[in-house]
């Protein structure tokens, strides 16, 4: 199983009027984001896709819709992750079954001080039910919405029990130095923090690339900061970049990238978000414009 590498987006997810998943709508968007998006890959059903907000049935049916659309499932991964762990089983399964090159997996969130050696042999558990072969699993370390961490300790034995099945970690808590350490520590993994702002340093602290929400809108950029690392171009592209991630955290992150997303496309359905989020107000709209503005952001959409 190929590891994923360089920019990856978290894809937002389209909604029907009816809060189910449109998936015309994501298969479209997926396409883009491949082609005139710049992404490497893209990561479906993640925190940025709301997957949290929709049954299981609803996340095996998009995935299917994806992997039915002729689009390369050697460039995408998909979030796996369940409280329940039969329902996490089933969904990595499908991963597996539907090509996917990564099943991103969150942690067992419900129950809190879960040790590590509970934790470990959580995972254990997965993979056996799911079969090592042919997978590449993805840890998902979002500890701030889940309340959970993956311990660098338990990283590094799950590495070593599973060497061709756990292909790597998403980092997600803005802590630098635990992504750093853990690409130190279990080199053989592929290491992926979460802000295009870390791409310039990528290289250098033996990062994969990143995985971000943020990359639904800058991707052109993201591509270059990773792809022409230590050139001019690169750097100024890392500044770009941060600079309208951090325009687009102006408001609530999840429904601003929506909302910008619906501007590219030039289709308001995208503004639609999942309870218990909600689409931006007008007032909100109008602080995202304003700091969208001020950065590259026209310049790259025209806008």
């Amino acid at each position: 199983m190929p590891k994923l590498s360089g920019v990856i987006a978290a894809a937002t997810t389209p909604l029907r009027d009816d809060l189910s998943i449109d998936h015309a709508r994501l298969v479209a968007h997926c396409r883009w984001l491949l082609n005139d998006g710049g992404c490497d890959a893209v990561n479906l059903l993640g925190t940025t896709g709301e997957a949290a907000s929709f049954s299981v049935e609803q996340r095996l049916a998009a995935m299917r819709a994806v992997a039915e659309a002729g689009l390369p499932m050697e460039r995408f991964m998909v979030g796996t992750g369940a409280s329940a762990l039969e329902d996490a089983v089933r969904l990595t399964l499908a991963a597996k079954a539907f090509g996917f090159a990564g099943a991103l997996l969150l942690p067992p969130f419900y129950y809190k001080g879960i040790d590590d050696e509970s934790l470990a042999a959580y995972v254990d558990t997965v993979i056996a039910q799911v079969g090592g072969e042919g997978l590449g699993l993805y840890l998902y370390h979002i500890p701030q919405n889940t309340g959970v961490p993956w311990p660098i300790e338990v990283v590094a034995q799950l590495a070593e029990r599973h060497p061709d099945t756990l292909a790597g970690l998403k980092d997600s808590s803005g802590d630098i130095a635990y992504s750093t350490e853990l690409a130190k520590r279990v080199p053989g993994i592929a290491v992926f923090p979460s802000s295009e702002a870390t791409l310039g340093m990528a290289k250098e602290r033996g990062f994969a690339g990143c995985i971000s929400a943020t990359t639904n809108v800058t991707g052109p950029l993201a591509r270059i900061a990773y792809h022409q690392a230590g050139t001019p171009e690169a750097e100024a592209a890392v500044a770009a970049a941060a600079a309208l991630r951090a325009a687009l955290s102006t408001v609530t992150l999840v429904p601003a990238v929506k909302d910008t997303v619906a501007e590219i496309h030039g289709d308001a359905s995208w503004r639609r978000a999942h309870p218990p989020l909600r689409a931006l107000n007008d007032v909100e709209r109008a602080t995202l414009r304003d700091a969208l503005a001020k950065t590259e952001y026209p310049r790259l959409f025209g806008r």
